[in-house]
């Protein structure tokens, strides 16, 4: 049990944890800015601006390096994945969202046609962005420094 107290001892897990926090929180205002109304579902759910998922990723490569030292193995690792996740956030995830979009019209035309198939949707918001990537990054970047500031 005692190992559970260390986990939350970790200061770069929890400021990256911070950091996807605060983009899902945020998401929820954009949302709220851009449709005018409140829409607690997307704070559970992929996509949207800021990307959560290039926060947590950069918050915690920022926090490995300033940690272990930018020279570092782990920082090395930390930053590769990054990369990765922001890659398939903005490349692999979006075009996954566009084929289900296309699915999706490809669907309700042919619902039309034949009452008696399935109308599932399949989700059309995975992906994100280069720009939703890219600000998520650099929310992640200024949750680093803000708590950084503030040990």
């Amino acid at each position: 049990m005692q190992d559970v107290g260390n986990i939350l001892d970790n200061r770069v897990l929890l400021v990256a944890l911070l950091a996807c926090l605060i983009a899902q929180a945020l998401k929820l205002v954009v949302e709220l800015i851009r449709n005018r109304k409140l829409n607690i579902s997307v704070l559970f759910t992929t996509g949207g601006m800021p990307s959560a998922h290039s926060a947590l990723v950069t918050a915690l490569a920022a926090g490995v390096g300033q940690t272990l030292g930018w020279a570092s193995s782990e920082f090395a690792v930390a930053m590769v994945f990054a990369i990765i996740v922001m890659y398939d956030a903005a490349g692999v995830r979006q075009a996954a969202g566009k084929q289900a979009r296309i699915l999706n019209q490809m669907i309700d035309e042919l619902f039309h046609e034949h009452p008696e198939i399935s109308q599932d949707r399949l989700k059309e918001l995975l992906g994100h962005t280069p720009f939703q990537v890219i600000a998520g990054s650099a929310l992640g970047i200024t949750v680093f420094w803000l708590a950084r500031a503030a040990y």
